[in-house]
């Protein structure tokens, strides 16, 4: 259902979510996150509960801002990405298209996210690239 720039489906567990157009994109933002206005994000990107998404950040298409989730300002997160719940992405960094960041995962200041990259719960990425097809995984 659509009412004014709210829109409300039925989740897996059978519960209603609610979630409001952005006003620049349209991606759907949780009425418990914040997206500062001069944000993009786009019309099939998704920000969770809990999420901040700082000014002139650019969210691709079908891109997923888990909860918790803190970017700063002057941001690109390419078009599919996943970033994964309590992670943080500062200030100018870049996260490649394809790209699947995992819980609590930290990218630095200006550092890159290669596309299609996979970066492992808990790791830090500081003005390094993460390359095509990288595990960060650290074997047990």
């Amino acid at each position: 259902m659509t009412r004014a720039g709210r829109v409300e489906f039925e989740n897996d567990l059978g519960e209603t979510v609610v979630y409001v157009r952005h006003p620049n994109g349209e991606g759907l933002v949780s009425p418990r996150a914040f997206v500062e206005p001069s944000a993009r994000i786009a019309r099939t990107a998704y920000v969770e509960e809990g999420a901040r998404v700082g000014a002139r950040t650019t969210v691709g298409a079908g891109s997923w801002i888990d909860q918790g989730v803190a970017v700063g300002a002057d941001v690109v997160i390419g078009t599919n990405v996943h970033v994964g719940r309590g992670s943080t992405i500062r200030d100018e960094a870049h996260v490649g298209a394809g790209s699947r960041l995992g819980r609590g995962v930290r990218i630095g200041r200006s550092a890159r996210v290669a596309p299609d990259s996979i970066v492992a719960d808990d790791t830090v990425v500081r003005g390094r690239r993460a390359h095509r097809g990288d595990d960060f995984d650290v074997a047990a």
